[in-house]
């Protein structure tokens, strides 16, 4: 079977691809660095010319609503076109768990594109993730502040990014959902004691103070549970202490 990843050079389509040749697939990847733009749709007829399965974990340049609503729209328009022209079977994207309650930033950006593949003749699976432990990392770090760091008050269960590959695998590898399937990490936290145990174990000092009105992903996030799993999700295995290990 013919597969083609789009954002196949990132942490996640990287090891997208791993997993998928473990299945026995063919994998073409799609990326810049192959000559194929997803936003010019330079190249994509070609890349995806006999592709039975199309697997997109292409992402945005900026977390900002405009930027990435604008990405999304294309790039995934480009790929749903190229996908029905190839006759393409399964069409599998990458969204994140909250997408379909917050609808502001980049949550609103994810939720528009997951319509856009909803919309498209191809069968398609999306799946949703939790934040990225590498995500909350940034996160906490881009919401430094004099008198220390600033983030919202709600739950998180991150998840490692090889699980999220595994996941994407999974469901490229099975029958299209027509619908949403989510992946979480093993353990809940509330973001500010995950934020503390970042920090101490990067050596800092700041402290972590909790802020309603700081913002995740460009959203100000009004319910505490809004970035957490629906009680079926698929759990992970890497806990925060096997991935801090790994690091």
């Amino acid at each position: 079977m013919r597969v083609v990843v789009a954002g196949a050079t990132g942490a996640i389509g990287s090891r997208t691809v791993v997993r998928l040749r473990d299945h026995g697939l063919e994998v073409v990847t799609v990326s810049r660095s192959t000559g194929v733009d997803v936003t010019t749709g330079k190249g994509l007829a070609e890349a995806l010319r006999g592709a039975e399965m199309v697997v997109d974990v292409t992402d945005a340049p900026s977390r900002a609503e405009r930027t990435s609503t604008e990405f999304f729209g294309t790039a995934t328009g480009n790929l749903l076109e190229a996908a029905a022209s190839a006759g393409a079977e399964h069409y599998v994207v990458l969204s994140l768990v909250g997408a379909e309650r917050v609808r502001a930033g980049y949550f609103r950006a994810k939720s528009l594109q997951e319509e856009q593949v909803r919309r498209s003749p191809v069968p398609h699976s999306i799946v949703r993730a939790t934040p990225f432990f590498e995500t909350v990392e940034a996160v906490s770090r881009s919401a430094a502040h004099s008198d220390g760091v600033h983030v919202a008050p709600v739950l998180l269960r991150p998840v490692a990014v090889d699980d999220v590959a595994a996941a994407v695998a999974h469901a490229a590898v099975g029958v299209p959902l027509f619908g949403a399937r989510e992946v979480a990490g093993p353990q809940e936290y509330r973001f500010d004691d995950l934020a503390a145990k970042l920090l101490a174990a990067r050596g800092e000092t700041r402290e972590v103070f909790t802020d309603p009105h700081a913002p995740f992903f460009g959203a100000v996030l009004g319910q505490e549970r809004s970035l957490l799993p629906e009680a079926d999700a698929h759990l992970g295995h890497t806990t925060f202490a096997q991935w801090l290990a790994q690091r």
